[in-house]
């Protein structure tokens, strides 16, 4: 896939409520980068089809991811749009996944560059938050190739890729328990 990603990074709290981010320098204008997080045409490309997605604060989102084994097997969430700043901020509170928040602004001496910063807020296992750091990083991967002109196809989709994620972000864990 792709380098451009890095890993991200997560906080938890009493337990069970963890918050990941991930910050992303993508080499498009600002204006695409909004189209794939907050638009139905955008978002099934590298992450889920948006059956419903009313633009604008308070308004209905339900989310079917497409990475399933079997067609009409993917996982589908619904919620509400819990902010909304075009071309920003665009923030999904969903049932499973909790808040997901998109923060886009131009990169630093380079208005063609964005960057992308992430977090989801959500409550669950430790197990739960390695997979969602995995899944979070591989459809980053596959929003960096969907901005590309390179969409995902999920008919292909093979665990493999968010399986080596999940062992990295494990490892990951275990590094950052055993320092002194």
């Amino acid at each position: 896939m792709t380098d451009v990603i890095p890993y991200g990074t997560s906080e938890t709290r009493d337990g069970s409520d963890h918050l990941l981010h991930f910050v992303m320098h993508l080499p498009h204008p600002v204006v695409h980068v909004w189209a794939a997080v907050a638009t139905p045409e955008g978002l099934p490309q590298w992450l889920a089809a948006a059956d419903l997605l009313e633009p604008h604060l308070g308004g209905g989102v339900t989310l079917r991811w497409l990475n399933a084994a079997g067609e009409g097997t993917g996982t589908v969430v619904s919620g509400q749009v819990t902010a909304w700043d075009m071309e920003c901020v665009a923030e999904y509170t969903v049932e499973l996944h909790g808040r997901i928040r998109f923060h886009m602004e131009p990169a630093p001496a380079n208005s063609l560059a964005t960057v992308v910063r992430f977090t989801n807020e959500f409550t669950g296992t430790d197990e739960q938050r390695l997979d969602n750091l995995a899944g979070w990083h591989q459809h980053f991967e596959y929003l960096d190739a969907a901005l590309d002109g390179h969409p995902a196809d999920w008919s292909a989709w093979i665990p493999d890729r968010f399986q080596q994620l999940r062992a990295d972000y494990a490892e990951r864990d275990e590094r950052q328990v055993s320092r002194p």
